[in-house]
């Protein structure tokens, strides 16, 4: 006999976890201006005026992007037209609030990110700066960059392609040029640059994949692609192509050992793994 319980789509998955997680947002916001009531009308204002994380972090990064010239109203439609034509563009904010949460240890609440931390409010405006990228919209899009740029010291560009479950963390000094491929689950310290070799129009800088971790420091430049749960050292310039699940480390960065967890990105374990 067949089940009349047809499966749940990946759609109502990603709104389930989006009203789970917007709950505890709530919450702790709620439970955070009690505590400290000098921040009430900072959490109430930010969090819980709004109906859903993504009227949340709408209003809070066009309040931030803002100038005289482009007012955070202006920025809010925006935000909200890239919402209205591609509703995933939440679902990944949401994965990369989770990347965070998950593997950073100062990080015990979803307000903490969501609030507070420039490499989150940096790759979520990199988000939209890519939808208007890719709607044809490059000047608005270089726009919020240049704005990213001012406000965090973190340099996206909205061309390059990232996934989502992405942490960057501190993030300051960090540089990601416009051919760049990231894949989902990848975590990224302060000052790494991905950077492009040669003044051609062709995919120039690196293709990151899945799982992996620069660490702090790393200079990864030209079309290189680094394999999947690979780990950089710290301060290393890469040059070549890292093979997936190894250790690289050094000026120029060479092969210096295995990496025994699939996804050291996960872990954020920055030991040199022996052979």
């Amino acid at each position: 006999m067949t089940s009349s319980l047809s499966p749940v789509s990946p759609i109502h998955k990603a709104e389930k976890r989006q009203a789970a997680i917007w709950q505890s947002i709530l919450e702790e916001a709620s439970a955070a201006s009690d505590a400290q009531p000098v921040m009430a009308s900072f959490y109430h204002s930010n969090v819980l005026n709004h109906k859903s994380f993504r009227d949340a972090i709408s209003f809070y990064l066009a309040s931030r992007l803002a100038n005289s010239a482009v007012p955070a109203m202006t920025l809010h439609s925006v935000f909200d037209e890239a919402f209205n034509d591609q509703p995933d563009i939440v679902d990944q904010m949401l994965g990369d609030l989770l990347a965070h949460y998950t593997r950073d240890p100062a990080c015990e609440q979803y307000i903490i990110p969501l609030l507070y931390f420039k490499g989150f409010h940096a790759i979520q405006s990199y988000r939209i700066a890519h939808w208007l990228w890719v709607q044809g919209r490059e000047l608005l899009a270089l726009y919020i960059q240049h704005r990213v740029a001012e406000l965090f010291d973190v340099d996206i560009h909205p061309a390059a392609r990232l996934g989502s479950g992405i942490m960057l963390d501190h993030a300051t000094g960090l540089v990601i040029g416009e051919t760049v491929v990231v894949e989902d689950d990848v975590s990224i310290l302060h000052a790494v640059t991905l950077g492009g070799s040669g003044s051609s129009r062709c995919k120039r800088h690196p293709t990151i994949r899945r799982g992996v971790l620069l660490s702090a420091g790393s200079k990864l430049l030209g079309n290189i692609e680094v394999g999947e749960g690979a780990k950089v050292g710290a301060g290393s310039i890469v040059l070549e192509d890292v093979p997936a699940h190894t250790t690289v480390a050094g000026v120029p960065a060479k092969q210096i050992g295995r990496v025994h967890k699939n996804m050291p990105s996960l872990e954020m374990d920055h030991t040199i793994d022996d052979e």
